[in-house]
């Protein structure tokens, strides 16, 4: 895996999509967000967060796809030629849109184990063991659609440097996102969500 591939997803995760999460958790949506990069030189083609209150559909991955399957056709790249970066690991939902979308990929940030226990989220694992009998979040991370890339594992490969460097920044995102969770889990009752 590129170590300037791991650097850019962090800096996606810092600058564009935790500002739109910020104000996401503000308006009582949840943490999840999404962001699509070109292959090519790793530029941002949009980021998006959670939009649940709008509508329980509306996670944040749902809400990047949605934004990108309404650019306009001569300006929206192949989705073969795009990472999908997901700051949590997809939902059964957002699995199958990813794949309908045409993916080839996506990476994520934070593990369901990581939205249950850190983000009071259990609703990922639970639903993927009771409506798919898939145990502890075990579906095929590498198949015939794509391939889910763990960024954890990712700095894992750097050298003792860059680890140092890129867990530091993972563990402030964490608390940032600590601090969104906690906010959103005061307001979640206030909210006309279904799954909260």
């Amino acid at each position: 895996m590129s170590d300037k591939l791991t650097d850019r997803l962090l800096e996606v995760m810092e600058k564009d999509i935790l500002p739109l999460t910020k104000a996401g958790t503000e308006a009582g949506n949840k943490v999840f967000g999404a962001a699509i990069l070109r292959k090519s030189d790793y530029s941002l083609v949009l980021a998006a967060t959670n939009q649940e209150t709008q509508n329980p559909l509306f996670h944040g991955e749902i809400s990047c796809l949605n934004q990108f399957w309404a650019m306009p056709a001569e300006e929206r790249p192949d989705p073969k030629d795009c990472l999908f970066l997901s700051t949590h690991e997809p939902c059964s939902l957002c699995l199958s849109a990813i794949t309908w979308s045409g993916f080839d990929n996506f990476y994520y940030v934070f593990s369901y184990f990581d939205s249950r226990d850190s983000f009071n989220i259990p609703h990922d694992l639970k639903i993927l063991e009771e409506v798919f009998d898939c145990k502890d979040g075990h579906y095929c991370r590498q198949n015939h659609y794509w391939t889910a890339h763990y960024l954890l594992d990712m700095i894992q490969q750097g050298s003792e440097e860059q680890r140092t460097h890129w867990l530091d920044r993972l563990a402030k995102l964490k608390s940032q996102y600590g601090v969104m969770s906690d906010n959103y889990q005061q307001r979640k009752d206030q909210q006309d969500i279904p799954l909260n």
